[in-house]
């Protein structure tokens, strides 16, 4: 997509401004020049994203933007038409299973629904992920110090012999944390984090997620919808328009745009 020089000049004045330490950091994410499309429909029309080691980058869109193509592409569930995605020093597109098996054991996904198995206790989804990335983890014969560990970390050490349905909404969302925290990621995707929770409960899980990205240093990409999400946990963020990374910047900069396109995101 060709810029004009409006909008080229609109997205020089809200982008952040690079510093030093911010080129010294190590990238963990860089995604560049990248394009897909479905037929007529062109998802994503040359976007691009860079996520720093430690970082919490939040990616709003409108719903059918293209935030899910780009998560898939990210993570090589779908191939783009063209473009480069590299995570942790490795170039997505050129892996094979095997190789792309060892990179996701060390992305966590916290899917937007929970995604918590209804027929396994909450101990046995925590350790579903241990048992297909042995490789990650060895051979655990008591897996019951490393679950216990993880749900220490979200507050819910007392659910482990619980089913999903005995979890509140917010528990599962807990609980799913939980399992993406079990093998130690070096990067967490979070999917929605705190749709269709209470707003008290959103609270605690945005809080939950900073306590989790000091302790272990994660790098985190947040896709959301909700500004106060954004608000609170974003470092820098990224408006995805019209299969573009439109604009960038922090949210204060973002927030206080004048363009139209920017504006709508921040709109109650």
């Amino acid at each position: 997509m060709t810029y004009n020089m409006e909008k080229i000049k609109h997205m020089a004045q809200i982008e952040k401004p690079a510093s030093v330490s911010d080129k010294e950091k190590n990238l963990v994410i860089h995604i560049k020049d990248v394009r897909k499309s479905f037929g007529d429909n062109h998802v994503l029309n040359g976007f691009n994203l860079k996520l720093h080691e430690g970082e919490n980058l939040v990616v709003m869109g409108k719903s059918g933007s293209g935030k899910s193509v780009m998560i898939k592409c990210l993570v090589g569930l779908m191939q783009p038409d063209s473009g480069y995605i590299e995570v942790m020093g490795q170039e997505v597109n050129t892996l094979d299973q095997g190789q792309l098996d060892a990179l996701r054991a060390d992305i966590g996904f916290l899917f937007q629904g929970s995604a918590l198995y209804d027929s396994m206790t909450v101990r046995e989804n925590l350790e579903f992920p241990m048992r297909r990335h042995k490789e990650k983890l060895g051979n655990v014969s008591d897996t019951r110090p490393l679950v216990l560990e993880a749900l220490e970390n979200v507050g819910l050490a007392h659910t482990m012999d619980l089913m999903p349905a005995e979890l509140s909404g917010g528990m599962k969302r807990r609980v799913a944390l939980a399992r993406t925290l079990i093998l130690k990621p070096k990067v967490i995707l979070y999917d929605e984090p705190t749709s269709g929770l209470d707003p008290i409960t959103a609270k605690e899980i945005i809080e939950l997620m900073r306590s989790i990205q000091r302790k272990y240093n994660t790098s985190s990409l947040i896709i959301t919808h909700d500004v106060d999400c954004a608000r609170v946990i974003s470092e820098r963020m990224i408006l995805l328009v019209d299969g573009i990374n439109y604009a960038e910047g922090t949210f204060a900069q973002l927030s206080a745009s004048t363009d139209p396109k920017v504006e709508a995101f921040f709109k109650k």
